[in-house]
């Protein structure tokens, strides 16, 4: 195990993680919400350096990212954990329903091991994604500087729940960002997803201070997140920032923890006329 970043000791060898917005405060031998970072002895770990569950060659489109390098093939590396718990979690297996146990049996391959992968292969671009990659934030920091140092550019592909010091010590190691804005409701954000929205918003407004090349995902689910007129107003937020911010407006399928019929195609169409209204790249994804 590796010592965690961004964690405060506090009583009775309690520790307190600072690095979403959840601060979740974790007793001896327990880990936070995302079931990955465990107290030890008033130590703060992380369980996931060096322990992938998913390797693999990718479409870089698949991130989804339409603008920048496509054609382009990507190495993309997740664990297990994240710090939303989405009734609709399209990656549950690896995200929710893990054991600790599990670590235990998972190949170790360090930040070495997978520059010398692209390296032997050839690859000149690398992911962090399928779960949320903040939870790894160790190692994918480590990952993303030892590419930086052979051209090798990095890809976040996240949720946005990070607070505001851990982001900006890592945005300078990626070079793109693929963001979930999975609605502008915030009641759908704390009942739904378990957590809350504007820590995503800030994250993005941080991306886009930087200059680092960002599109958007909204996942569109027919009952939950489909009210046009908050929709509207997350176009708007986002032309507000860039009118070129690339958006994906994805087709849902029933997984996980809730049952409901696939998005209509009609409704997919009509948010991307919404959508067209203030920004200029739309994309519908998840449809043939």
């Amino acid at each position: 195990m590796r010592e965690a970043s961004y964690y405060i000791l506090e009583k009775d060898k309690k520790v307190r993680c600072v690095l979403c917005p959840k601060q979740c405060l974790i007793s001896e031998g327990k880990t936070g919400g995302c079931g990955v970072r465990e107290n030890s002895e008033g130590k703060l770990y992380t369980l996931a350096y060096s322990k992938p569950v998913a390797i693999h060659v990718d479409p870089i489109e698949k991130k989804p990212l339409y603008h920048f390098h496509p054609g382009a093939q990507i190495l993309s590396i997740g664990t297990y954990g994240c710090n939303l718990s989405c009734k609709f979690c399209q990656n549950f297996d690896i995200s929710q329903e893990f054991e600790k146990p599990d670590f235990d049996r998972i190949t170790e391959v360090t930040p070495e091991e997978i520059l010398k992968i692209c390296r032997d292969k050839g690859y000149k671009f690398v992911a962090f994604t399928y779960n949320e990659p903040s939870v790894f934030f160790e190692y994918m920091i480590d990952m993303a500087k030892l590419c930086k140092t052979e051209g090798i550019k990095t890809v976040m592909v996240s949720n946005g729940q990070i607070n505001e010091e851990p982001l900006r010590e890592l945005i300078d190691c990626i070079d793109a960002f693929n963001i979930d804005l999975k609605s502008y409701n915030p009641e759908f954000y704390k009942k739904i997803c378990g957590g809350e929205i504007e820590t995503t918003k800030q994250t993005i407004k941080i991306i886009v201070e930087k200059g680092k090349h960002l599109e958007v995902t909204f996942l569109l689910i027919e009952g939950l997140n489909d009210n046009e007129q908050e929709f509207h107003e997350l176009c708007r937020f986002l032309a507000s920032l860039d009118k070129e911010i690339v958006l994906h407006i994805s087709r849902a399928f029933p997984r996980y923890e809730m049952d409901f019929n696939p998005t209509p195609l009609w409704l997919l169409k009509n948010f991307e006329k919404i959508a067209k209204l203030n920004l200029k790249k739309i994309y519908v994804g998840n449809v043939h």
